[in-house]
């Protein structure tokens, strides 16, 4: 019982979402803050295409970014081997079979640099406890002219402003060139130089 409760109280306070409640992040209502048809639109996805998606949990915006990348490839990144295994299985039953699956370690990413022509993440980069380290391998493993996106929504308790976001990417080689949405509810897109 006191497990149960653990994960409960889990939802609601900072830190990783509990896979055991990943049902949740599945729910068509997420649509009213963000759809993945948005989300592709904002990423400004070309077919060929290699992205990173970090923190994918159980895949809710997978498939639609995997749709769009005809040429290229999805690496479908996470903290949670549960949360990797639930989007493995929604990615198949949609027919999304142009994706490769990481474990992430909170720390690191063991990829070679300038790969990816996008990284994103939604509701995720609160949760990282080493942020720096994060936004630092971002900068290594993203292409020159490549997006790293953001995204943040109403109800994350981890959510950080679209000005601390700013300021959290200060030092790199990643320059701040759009913002979507509004302040409650927002994508920031930054430009690799």
């Amino acid at each position: 019982m006191k497990k149960n409760e653990n994960v409960v109280k889990r939802l609601f306070l900072k830190g990783v979402f509990p896979h055991q409640m990943s049902f949740i992040l599945l729910i068509p209502l997420r649509n009213l803050l963000l759809s993945p048809g948005q989300l592709v639109k904002r990423l400004e996805l070309r077919s060929e295409d290699n992205v990173l998606e970090v923190g994918c949990g159980p895949g809710y915006f997978s498939p639609a970014v995997a749709g769009t990348l005809t040429a290229g490839k999805l690496v479908l990144a996470d903290i949670q081997q549960e949360m990797l295994d639930r989007a493995r299985r929604r990615m198949q039953k949609k027919g999304a079979f142009n994706a490769e699956y990481y474990l992430c370690d909170g720390f690191a990413f063991n990829f070679p640099d300038a790969l990816f022509d996008r990284i994103f993440m939604i509701n995720v980069i609160g949760e990282v406890e080493n942020k720096e380290a994060y936004i630092k391998e971002f900068d290594r493993i993203l292409k020159p002219g490549g997006i790293l996106s953001i995204s943040e929504l109403v109800g994350d308790p981890d959510k950080l402003t679209v000005n601390e976001m700013k300021a959290l990417l200060r030092n790199t080689n990643l320059e701040f060139c759009k913002l979507y949405g509004n302040r409650i509810n927002y994508t920031v897109n930054f430009k690799k130089k």
